[in-house]
């Protein structure tokens, strides 16, 4: 299985680092950004599973723009807010998960793990149902195209698939039903 891609952004360097050290251990491959700015340039050049953004780095609206950056990226990453000051609008912001600082490093790593798994459940199901509607017209238009074929003429030829034979039928033993008088 291919290592699964994880852009984590954060201006305070040894979060960066730590975090980074700890999603590799765990089989990630981690690009990291110090900034918003940065983190805008990354996702434009390279395609990941997963954007980790802080909120709060060189001003208190980095955090949304990286995840709007996150939001129109063509591959759609599953996001997630890291943050020591959690906000209460963080779904209105397009992030999919509120992790909070300080976090265990196994509860850390088990949130990551099931927002990937969620979310890439979410666009399974984005592109099933975007297909339906393609292969729905594709078959109506194939069914549409088929020439209309002459009703079978017999009952039991309507049952018959082309190149099968069916089952000769068996005969229906009937059984003779002894019926008792009535006495009136």
């Amino acid at each position: 299985m291919a290592k699964r891609r994880v852009l984590l952004v954060d201006d305070e360097v040894t979060v960066l680092l730590t975090m980074k050290a700890v999603l590799e251990i765990s089989g990630f491959d981690v690009d990291t950004a110090a900034s918003a700015r940065e983190a805008r340039s990354k996702l434009k050049l390279r395609e990941y599973q997963m954007v980790i953004t802080d909120m709060r780095m060189e001003n208190d609206a980095a955090g949304r723009e990286v995840v709007q950056a996150a939001r129109t990226a063509p591959y759609h990453p599953a996001v997630a807010l890291l943050t020591s000051f959690p906000e209460e609008d963080w779904e209105d912001m397009g992030a999919d998960k509120m992790l909070v600082k300080p976090m265990q490093t196994a509860i850390l790593l088990r949130q990551i793990e099931k927002l990937l798994d969620t979310h890439a459940a979410k666009l399974q199901r984005l592109a099933n149902s975007a297909a339906a509607p393609a292969k729905s017209e594709a078959l109506q238009t194939t069914v549409a195209a088929k020439p209309a074929s002459k009703a079978p003429a017999k009952k039991s030829e309507a049952k018959r698939l082309p190149g099968k034979k069916l089952p000769a039928k068996a005969p229906v033993a009937r059984k003779k039903v002894a019926t008792k008088k009535r006495k009136r």
